[in-house]
């Protein structure tokens, strides 16, 4: 995928903003912030993660997101992001 693609997509980006503020939150905290149902979040997090941009934890039935720290994308992104913010 082209990095318009990802960043094309404003659910994309909250996304992306949210966890840079959070760290790790569960798809179902993801989406009640977003404002989004479960399942449209779930697939711009599947998509996110097959970029490597996001990693994910299962704990039980319980699946966290956060920043993949080991991808060069996410670091990237999570620069661009937080440099973004503090210019507001």
């Amino acid at each position: 995928m082209d990095v318009e693609e990802v960043f094309s997509s404003k659910p994309r980006m909250k996304i992306l903003k949210l966890l840079s503020r959070l760290g790790a939150v569960n798809v179902s905290e993801i989406a009640r912030r977003i404002g989004l149902n479960y399942s449209t979040t779930n697939q711009h997090l599947k998509l996110l993660e097959a970029e490597g941009i996001l990693r994910q934890r299962v704990y039980g039935r319980i699946r966290m997101y956060k920043f993949n720290e080991a991808s060069a994308k996410a670091r990237a992104v999570q620069n661009l992001i937080e440099a973004w913010e503090q210019d507001k």
